[in-house]
């Protein structure tokens, strides 16, 4: 099962209905400001949440009013964020897959947030990534392999989410690496690398690498 969740922060319209149009997403969650997008955009979610601190009242109220969608109110007062919510809702209904727009945006705390909230995806072996017209974000703890013609953009940066990635080798990129120990400390060290073969390689024995797929 494929759900899209479309958060508050920013998003580009255009990109979105293009995304949705090429995707066949099962399930759609509408969280907090990501309702006026919804609204917006005309796309009908499956299910909103959220404490709503952002969203225009009126758009709240037309849902509540005239839809019969489902509503989950959180509190604003609450350990975890109206996107880790809607991550939970998605793994509890036995989501495959789950792409989130709208976690990208303007605000840096939110966006290391909503990364650090792609662990618990990760822990289940679903596939989860933040999306936005530029960038593709994913964690990833076992080795992977990438066909070019199918990668997001076209610089790849690999950053050490966990203390250190141990045995680190990428083969297929214009800047190989042999054995290598990433620690996340590193810096800009594995940041903006590109796929030169049709097949590359990300192997490593140990550790959660953040990978960022990006075009300009």
């Amino acid at each position: 099962m494929k759900t899209l969740i479309i958060s508050g922060g920013q998003i580009d319209i255009e990109f979105l209905k293009q995304f949705v149009a090429e995707k066949d997403f099962e399930k759609i969650v509408g969280v907090d400001k990501g309702i006026e997008t919804c609204y917006k955009c005309n796309i009908t979610p499956t299910i909103l949440m959220g404490d709503f601190d952002s969203a225009k009242n009126e758009i709240l109220k037309h849902y509540e009013v005239d839809t019969n969608l489902e509503i989950l109110y959180f509190t604003p007062e609450k350990d975890d964020t109206d996107t880790q919510m809607a991550i939970k809702w998605a793994i509890d209904i036995g989501s495959t897959q789950i792409a989130i727009i709208g976690a990208t945006g303007s605000r840096i705390d939110h966006l290391l947030g909503n990364i650090q909230c792609l662990c618990n995806p990760l822990k289940k072996n679903i596939e989860c990534y933040l999306i936005d017209r530029n960038n593709k974000i994913m964690l990833i703890n076992h080795s992977i392999t990438i066909q070019k013609d199918e990668q997001y953009g076209t610089f790849l940066s690999l950053l050490a989410l966990t203390n250190e990635v141990t045995g680190l080798t990428i083969n297929g990129f214009k800047y190989p690496l042999s054995n290598y120990t990433l620690t996340n400390q590193a810096g800009g060290f594995g940041v903006s690398n590109e796929i030169v073969d049709e097949i590359a390689e990300i192997i490593f024995q140990t550790g959660i690498l953040i990978m960022i797929q990006s075009r300009d």
